[in-house]
């Protein structure tokens, strides 16, 4: 990956410019502050490559399902089963 790191002063000089560029670049741009990493400047596209679905495994969906107890140490014990 390549690191390109912009200050924050930088950025605000040049705001509309800088998010151009970070929407046509691959790698996120390192927002510093006085010399500390404070934020990215990513692409919308580079963001949403990287969301993943989640799903539940079906014993899970299956356990949150049924009603809970409202018992904490209950619940654990009937997620791990018998050990």
């Amino acid at each position: 990956m390549i690191a390109s790191t912009l200050s924050i002063k930088e950025l605000h000089a040049k705001t509309g410019q800088q998010v151009r560029r970070a929407s046509k670049n691959r790698h996120p741009i390192t927002i510093t502050d006085r010399g500390k990493s404070i934020a990215l400047l990513i692409s919308a596209d580079f963001f949403q490559k990287k969301v993943r679905v989640r799903s539940l495994l079906p014993d899970y969906a299956k356990f949150i399902a049924k009603v809970r107890s409202h018992d904490v140490l209950e619940d654990l014990d009937a997620i791990r089963g018998d050990r």
